[in-house]
């Protein structure tokens, strides 16, 4: 006697679907093809990406940027170039903001902001001294957790967020 766990649930040989599941294993581009135009409907993002580097005295690496008039004092980073890693993003800016060498760790924060602009921070941790300053910067300070000037909402977000990861006080 038949039951229903015995019955299939495919549709009959002729089906649209299964049509189209043969000429897509027959041409397996065309997936390609229809992902790549369907991309084209979706909403395009930038991204950002910063390190919230804390040095051996627990205090964190703040830098001090040219072109944020409302709060210049934040976190380094920048723009994720078109197809680059977030991570290679952080390690990039950094050495070319800062000529500084980093570890980078696990995501400490993450937001979609402003015109579907995607912030990004990374824990990362120093693996040599702060060298020369690029033109974007003025300057650097390793301010302790209690100095902390007033941040752009999202740096202050990911320094908080980075503290109670580390398990620090403040």
């Amino acid at each position: 006697m038949e039951t229903k766990a015995d019955v299939s649930h495919t549709m009959p040989h002729h089906s649209r679907k299964h049509y189209l599941a043969l000429l897509v294993r027959k041409l397996p581009f065309t997936v390609a093809i229809a992902q790549a135009l369907f991309r084209r409907t979706r909403p395009r993002f930038s991204v950002g990406a910063v390190g919230v580097v804390f040095n051996d005295a627990n205090q964190v690496l703040l830098v001090e940027h040219v072109f944020h008039p409302y709060s210049p004092w934040g976190l380094p980073g920048g723009w994720v170039e078109r197809g680059e890693n977030p991570r290679d993003a952080v390690v990039r800016e950094l050495r070319e903001e800062l000529e500084l060498e980093v570890e980078v760790g696990s995501v400490v924060s993450a937001e979609l902001g402003f015109a579907q602009h995607l912030d990004l921070a990374f824990l990362c941790r120093p693996l040599n001294e702060v060298g020369r300053l690029c033109n974007e910067l003025v300057a650097y300070r390793w301010t302790p957790l209690d100095e902390i000037p007033k941040l752009h909402r999202f740096h202050g977000l990911a320094v908080a967020q980075a503290i109670a990861i580390r398990g620090l006080r403040v």
